[in-house]
């Protein structure tokens, strides 16, 4: 597999633009790809880093012949391999507070950047703002869809409505869209449509599946406290590389299967902890084009973000033989009753070689050390493993915005994608002393957050729950299987 990424500015190489040799054909299924070898890479860069000084690299594999990077649209298929639990959307008709949000990452490691799209959606039951009336009968309530890109260098963009009647998402799949502004005379895509349609039909919106994404958006100026582009177009595909769970096996749920209810909301689900994307963006005058880059994706959904919580998430590694993919996680989520309690709840997965290690309070616990910025540790244990993981930056990271119950979308967490992480994952022996090392690698390239607060000093803090719930939440129960009896009873999403 090769990675490649080239930088093009528009407006000052209109007439030799670089182009860069695309990968070799991928495997067609995820059984194939080599986990056991380290990827080959060949990649061309040349890049504008201001108006008036131009700074051009190119590194190229000898004799290698350079062509243009377009990506190869394929519609979703049905029953496809690594599907996870809760891909679709989980919206229920109801009028109750609701939001869901969606996370794509892909990252290119040649010139040490990455773009990170984040769609979401609140309170769709109401198609535009809250008249007084409704006010009335149902609160205070956020409406819309936003569509947010911290992208190279850690500039901004966001682009949002109060209306949703031009987004939709597919209940049963990871398929999703919204426009914002039509092309003239056109009506709003209701699916997902081949990518000449939609340029054809959408001036402002997206389109996102598990293998294909694509869009533009343009900065609607709210954004005084970040460095923000003007304009953002992507279309790129994907290849799935992992899913949350050994790659052999039925894929998981991220937060045990009694996410398939309303219950210790929100719910998190990674749906691809690693893929390989091919396309191109175009971050204000410069374009980016990547072969095999790095990618990922996760949602969230419910009543409501935690009200703390940090995050720490890697697919580029050096010092490893093959694809490595890390989310770590962890919040103060509140408790389903009348009372306000809540409680810590954490997570850590790697997917490396084929194999997951799961790593959550049902299997041995979580301990984290959080600082309000720049440090973040974090350590769990198995029954046969234990990981400990260490990042670190002195990036001022970006503030992002999130679906809020107090003020809708709105700043609430502060990102970086220039991490550096050391992840150690090793065996346990009979005694719980450290046994044979499994991974010890390293990035520069971590995206690291935290979010909600108070952040006034550093947290400690660990999972605690009750040891019968983490045995009820860590039962292998196949809730798919179960509403697969009687599908008219499955919940959407699911």
């Amino acid at each position: 597999m090769e990675n490649a990424c080239s930088i093009a500015s528009n407006s000052c190489f209109s007439s030799s633009i670089f182009r860069l040799k695309t990968a070799a054909g991928l495997p067609s299924s995820p059984a194939e790809l080599p986990f056991g070898k380290k990827p080959r890479r060949s990649f061309a860069i040349k890049a504008v880093l201001n108006a008036a000084s131009i700074n051009s690299s190119v590194i190229n594999e000898a004799d290698s012949e350079v062509v243009s990077v377009e990506p190869v649209y394929e519609p979703t298929p049905r029953n496809r391999p690594l599907r996870t639990p809760h891909s679709g959307y989980h919206f229920d008709g109801t009028a109750r507070s609701f939001f869901e949000g969606w996370y794509f990452k892909v990252s290119i490691p040649e010139c040490r950047q990455s773009f990170c799209f984040m769609y979401s959606v609140e309170n769709p039951s109401f198609r535009k703002k809250l008249s007084i009336l409704e006010q009335a009968q149902y609160g205070l309530r956020s409406t819309g869809v936003g569509a947010q890109i911290l992208g190279a260098d850690d500039k901004y963009i966001c682009q949002y409505t109060e209306e949703s009647h031009n987004f939709w998402g597919n209940r049963d799949e990871l398929m999703l869209g919204n426009t914002f502004t039509l092309q003239k005379n056109m009506q709003p895509p209701k699916k997902e449509i081949p990518p000449q349609e939609f340029n054809q039909r959408v001036l402002e919106g997206f389109q996102a599946t598990p293998i294909w994404h694509q869009g533009f958006i343009r900065d609607d100026g709210r954004t005084d406290y970040a460095e923000t582009v003007k304009t953002a177009r992507w279309s790129y595909s994907t290849r799935p590389v992992y899913g949350w769970g050994n790659v052999a096996s039925k894929q998981k749920s991220t937060a045990g299967w009694l996410a398939a209810f309303p219950v210790f909301e929100p719910h998190w689900q990674i749906c691809m902890a690693g893929g390989l994307s091919t396309g191109w963006i175009e971050w204000d005058d410069k374009r980016y084009e990547f072969t095999n880059a790095p990618s990922y994706s996760e949602k969230n959904w419910g009543g409501g973000f935690p009200r703390k919580w940090f995050w720490v998430q890697c697919n580029v590694f050096e010092g490893a033989d093959g694809e490595v993919a890390l989310t770590a996680g962890g919040g103060l989520r509140q408790l389903p009753g009348l009372s306000e309690t809540f409680e810590n709840a954490a997570l850590i997965g790697v997917h490396y070689g084929g194999v997951f290690y799961e790593f959550a309070p049902w299997t041995g616990g979580v301990s984290w050390e959080i600082a309000p910025w720049g440090h973040w540790c974090i350590s769990a244990k198995s029954e046969t493993h234990a990981v400990e993981l260490e990042a670190t930056t002195k990036d001022p990271g970006t503030a992002l915005r999130a679906p809020t119950t107090e003020a809708g979308l709105a700043p609430a967490c502060r990102d970086t994608c220039y991490g550096h992480l050391r992840l150690r994952i090793w065996e346990r022996r009979y005694d719980g002393t450290e046994g044979k090392v499994i991974l010890d690698v390293t990035s520069k390239m971590a995206a690291l957050e935290v979010g909600g607060g108070p952040w006034f000093t550093s947290w400690k803090g660990k999972t605690q729950a009750p040891e019968i719930l983490n045995r009820v939440v860590g039962l292998p129960v196949d809730v798919e299987g179960i509403f697969g009896l009687a599908p008219f009873l499955k919940p959407p999403g699911l």
